[in-house]
């Protein structure tokens, strides 16, 4: 298996899935959700609710090998958050391989869209995802990473 394959399967069984309430609360007030499959460990770790911010961290055979930052926002009081990120664990069901960060590039459903721009691959990279409700901001949140190594 290859590690834009284990993401993306990561990423679908985690928060994509469940979203609010489908996590462990850690003692540090963190909440983590945590996905294994053959040789790979994936964990998301955030704290915070409006705003957060976090980390996923992927592990092959013990070894660190990758991870993203993250920090995002809801702007304004026009729609609830709950329906924000409603539509938001849709967008990040679409995760694909050649983009395997976030969710697509685009996706209008009503009166929301999503939109994903990110730059490098998964070596190195950086991008920012934001939700429009009519037209208006209402959410955003920027990321980046990329390889990890150990020291020796």
């Amino acid at each position: 298996m290859e590690l834009k394959e284990f993401l993306i399967k990561a990423k679908k069984a985690t928060y994509a899935s469940t979203g609010e309430g489908g996590e462990k609360v850690l003692e540090d007030g963190s909440k983590e959700l945590i996905f294994k499959e053959a040789t790979f460990k994936y964990r998301d770790r955030y704290f915070g609710f409006d705003p957060f911010v976090g980390e996923e961290i992927v592990w092959k055979e013990d070894q660190l090998i990758w991870a993203m930052n993250y920090y995002g926002k809801i702007f304004g009081e026009q729609v609830p958050a709950k329906e924000i990120y409603t539509f938001l664990k849709k967008a990040l069901n679409l995760v694909e391989e050649k983009r395997p960060f976030r969710g697509p590039s685009e996706l209008e459903e009503g009166d929301f869209k999503y939109v994903d721009v990110n730059n490098g691959t998964l070596e190195m990279f950086e991008g920012k995802e934001e939700i429009f409700y009519k037209g208006e901001l209402v959410y955003f949140l920027y990321y980046h990473g990329g390889f990890l190594k150990t020291k020796n």
